[in-house]
């Protein structure tokens, strides 16, 4: 496991073209347990302008997209980090360099769906927003 020391060497960039094969193989193992949808190599592409990634020595141990609905709408994805380095903070980064995109994007609403709830919350997301709007879903195929 890398140590906390490493928290000041963790770097959230931008996903650039030379990224995306190092970034499609880090995500496999993580759709392969079901934590995220599967991505083709194109999707990642397409999503390359708001795909982040956290760097430790040149590798990547993390990884987060905004997908942008509309003006008013986006919703933070493939959000992923490598578990020998989970807890060092890395996922907040990548959540955070996600908000501050759709904030300056001028978008009201950022969602995410996920089962990390209180990783969530502690970055400051909840189930409702103001005027008690919520969220609701209805899944149209089978489970995976």
């Amino acid at each position: 496991m890398i140590g906390k020391q490493i928290l000041s060497e963790v770097i959230v960039r931008k996903a650039i073209p030379t990224d995306l094969t190092e970034l499609s193989d880090f995500i496999k193992p993580f759709v392969a347990e079901g934590d995220l949808l599967p991505r083709t190599f194109d999707e990642l592409e397409d999503f390359l302008d708001t795909f982040f990634i956290a760097q430790v020595d040149g590798r990547i141990v993390g990884c987060a997209a905004l997908e942008i609905y509309n003006k008013k709408l986006c919703e933070i994805r493939s959000l992923a980090v490598d578990p020998n380095t989970q807890g060092l903070g890395i996922g907040k980064k990548l959540v955070t360099a996600c908000v501050e995109l759709a904030q300056k994007e001028g978008i009201y609403e950022i969602m995410a769906i996920s089962a990390a709830e209180e990783f969530f919350k502690a970055c400051g997301f909840d189930f409702t927003l103001p005027n008690l709007k919520k969220a609701f879903f209805l899944q149209t195929r089978d489970e995976m």
